[in-house]
């Protein structure tokens, strides 16, 4: 996490930005992509370099599963080695790694309300990634820290670990009391 001075813009004392974007980065995850990448050179080392004289078969699997293990493990860790969130006057989007897929976009309209996370845990949700839990809702978790909790109208939550959680949160809110107190008259 880092430090992020009260009183400048976007803090939560300070005023807020037509459109707050946050970022939170998992750099131990590059760990494990390198482990994925290891995995397919090692399937490609077999499929060129091979002296199996246990037949063609055992060799092709040995080539395929290493592939598809390393592609598996690559894309799936690089999908989350990053989150961005971006806040607008309508909606919270939430894209995850460098291809922003998986994407959820919210309707600032559904949020009913939303609560500051001061520590949410990879352990908590089961893991990184995009998670899901009945009994606690959906995350987008690529960190151990603070996030951004939505409670949308539908009884659902969406938790999401981004640095600057606090500014996030402040920021949604007063794009939800006009609203509310608009229906309110």
């Amino acid at each position: 996490m880092r430090d992020h001075p009260h009183g400048e813009t976007g803090t939560p004392e300070g005023p807020h930005p037509e459109v707050w974007t946050g970022r939170a980065t998992n750099r131990g995850q590059w760990l494990l992509a390198l482990g994925g990448a290891a995995c397919m050179a090692l399937g490609i080392e077999l499929a060129v370099d091979s002296a199996w004289t246990s037949g063609v078969a055992p060799l092709v699997m040995s080539v395929v599963g290493c592939i598809a293990a390393g592609l598996l493990v690559l894309f799936g860790t690089l999908a989350f080695v990053h989150v961005s969130v971006k806040v607008d006057e309508e909606c919270l989007e939430v894209r995850c790694g460098h291809i922003g897929v998986p994407r959820r976009r919210i309707p600032l309209s559904q949020v009913a309300d939303v609560v500051f996370a001061p520590c949410v845990t990879p352990h908590q949700w089961g893991g990184w990634g995009y998670r899901w839990r009945p009994e606690k809702g959906t995350a987008v978790v690529v960190r151990r820290g603070e996030a951004v909790v939505l409670r949308l109208w539908d009884g659902h939550t969406f938790t999401i670990t981004v640095d600057n959680a606090e500014t996030a949160v402040n920021v949604i809110r007063a794009r939800l009391t006009p609203k509310a107190s608009g229906a309110a008259h």
